[in-house]
């Protein structure tokens, strides 16, 4: 958590396959992910059609096409853990991962596991867990798994 504290600025390309039991093949997109420390995250998916994510001092917006919306990610409690998460993660910010997650890191430095269970019984009511693996300060893999069985895979690239 100490080497991402230190970091500033990441940019990486990401890929990203979706599961959900309505469909028979994953969603696929892919694009790149912009993190400004302390709490500036973009997921800019430019596959299969361009859209944005971007998380800043807590505000969400997202855009798809010419339609706009954002949203205080407090008031989004289904997005906040899902993209807080990733945020925390990139800040180094273990007590925030811990205010929202059971949290539990396995492995070494060269290459970890971070466990992330919802406190929240909401939260856990959709849910189920979201495992982040990397190596040193750097997030190599985000998996999400919801208590519907859905589940997504992103696969990072670092572009540094």
């Amino acid at each position: 958590m100490s080497l991402f504290a230190q970091r500033q600025h990441a940019e990486a390309d990401f890929t990203e396959e979706k599961y959900l039991s309505v469909l028979k093949q994953p969603l696929q997109s892919s694009g790149r992910l912009i993190y400004q420390a302390p709490d500036h995250l973009e997921e800019l998916t430019l596959a299969p059609r361009p859209q944005s994510l971007v998380l800043d001092h807590g505000m969400l917006t997202m855009r798809m096409g010419t339609r706009s919306r954002s949203v205080r990610l407090a008031d989004a409690p289904q997005l906040a853990p899902l993209i807080d998460s990733v945020r925390a993660t990139l800040a180094g910010d273990r007590a925030g991962l811990e205010r929202a997650f059971n949290v539990e890191l396995t492995g070494e430095l060269g290459r970890w596991q971070l466990h992330l269970n919802p406190r929240d019984a909401q939260i856990s009511s959709t849910l189920t867990h979201i495992e982040i693996q990397g190596e040193r300060a750097v997030v190599r893999e985000v998996r999400v798994q919801q208590r519907n069985g859905d589940r997504s895979v992103m696969h990072i690239t670092p572009n540094e």
